[in-house]
């Protein structure tokens, strides 16, 4: 087993507040940002929380996970992406994907980090 799982806390968003909060917009576009990174999406579960109106969300991958979750009253989010790398180096699909999502929400700052994960076989 091998891969990378990248973690993102993105703090003082830009994006538009409805970004944050629009669970029917934030499917869409993890979706196609999914796509368009080259993964393929197999499951998903997107939850808006009452009062604050965060949500989070998750789309299972054929080569893992991603997850998503905004706090509109802080204007961050948090993201995970997790590829395996099983039967292909999915490492560039994995960043492709965080930078797709880095451009959606527009942090002021951002905390990202990377690990490998498993062994070289």
């Amino acid at each position: 087993m091998q891969g990378l799982h990248l973690t993102g806390d993105l703090f003082d968003c830009r994006c538009p507040l409805e970004h944050l909060t629009d669970m029917a917009g934030l499917r869409d576009h993890c979706l196609q940002a999914v796509r368009k990174a080259g993964l393929t999406p197999v499951g998903e579960l997107f939850h808006t929380f009452p009062g604050s109106a965060g949500i989070t969300a998750v789309v299972l991958l054929a080569e893992s996970h991603m997850a998503v979750h905004t706090w509109p009253e802080k204007m961050g989010v948090t993201l995970d992406i997790y590829v395996c790398n099983f039967g292909a180096d999915n490492s560039a699909k994995a960043r492709a994907l965080r930078d797709v999502l880095l451009v959606y929400f527009d942090p002021a700052r951002s905390r990202l980090q990377g690990v490998a994960r498993g062994e070289d076989r």
